[in-house]
């Protein structure tokens, strides 16, 4: 089995973070193996408080992974400040680690900031120039590019601009698109603009939407999928995993990264 990497922080409530990586990357078909940045106190309904890992854990928990696992392909999301980002770029360009999808990990849904203010320009000149592919969502991109983004064509030119920040390829995620019948996605890699679209659910529960998306591209990735083959894998598994979403807690619900296991009588079914 292909081993792909998380560089994440912590979701005690176990629909984003570190926890929705390992499970969306599993249930692609890969082994996960992960090194946490930051534990976070967080549920259904908001991040309350979050506690930064040492760096020299950080570090020790990369050497641990690499000194053993044939990894195979690494995501990173939640990197809260500067230090943190330098400590994993540092490692990320000693150790040749690619491919290499990046999540810009800003704010959570309840607008608790995950990214320090002072730390985007470290994120775009030391992490984004060593990604294979970064994976931002509208409001990502429109604060690492300064554009105001409604439409398909605002996104295709954020894509550019972040592109031209040294990274290879480029998605912007467009579930908060205006105007959008369709969860649109747009990647740039370079030289093309390639478009996936996907039925616009209409659930509260897409808790950890970002980091599964990004997880299972990475996993496809390791398994030897090519970019854009790998985007649209992950593109169809988010979509059941939202349409499957879990009504669990008072706020927006988790993602079921497993649904595709709900006939084989693992999971109750309603008349049970």
């Amino acid at each position: 089995m292909n081993v792909a990497l998380t560089i994440a922080g912590s979701d005690s409530g176990g629909g984003a973070g570190i926890q929705a990586d390992i499970k969306a990357m599993q249930a692609n078909g890969v082994f996960a193996a992960s090194v946490l940045t930051a534990v976070t106190a967080q549920n259904t309904r908001a991040v309350t408080a979050a506690f930064e890992l040492p760096l020299d854990l950080i570090e020790a928990q990369l050497d641990a992974v690499l000194d053993d696992l044939p990894v195979a392909a690494t995501k990173t999301g939640m990197l809260s400040s500067s230090a943190i980002i330098e400590t994993v770029a540092r490692k990320i360009e000693e150790r040749g680690i690619e491919p290499l999808v990046v999540d810009p990990v800003m704010i959570s849904k309840s607008g608790y900031p995950l990214l320090q203010a002072e730390a985007v320009e470290t994120l775009k000149t030391r992490l984004l120039p060593r990604a294979t592919l970064v994976t931002p969502n509208v409001h990502e991109a429109a604060h690492l590019t300064g554009l105001t983004i409604q439409t398909l064509d605002d996104a295709r030119e954020a894509a550019q601009r972040i592109q031209a920040m040294g990274a290879q390829a480029v998605l912007v995620k467009g579930g908060h698109l205006d105007g959008e019948s369709e969860a649109v996605d747009v990647l740039y890699d370079g030289q093309r603009f390639h478009t996936y679209r996907a039925p616009r659910i209409d659930t509260p529960h897409t808790h950890g939407t970002g980091c599964t998306y990004a997880a299972a591209i990475a996993a496809n990735l390791a398994r030897g999928y090519p970019l854009r083959g790998a985007v649209a894998r992950a593109k169809r598994y988010v979509t059941e995993a939202i349409r499957h979403g879990l009504a669990i807690g008072q706020g927006h619900g988790p993602t079921h990264h497993f649904y595709f296991l709900q006939g084989l009588g693992i999971f109750p079914v309603e008349d049970e």
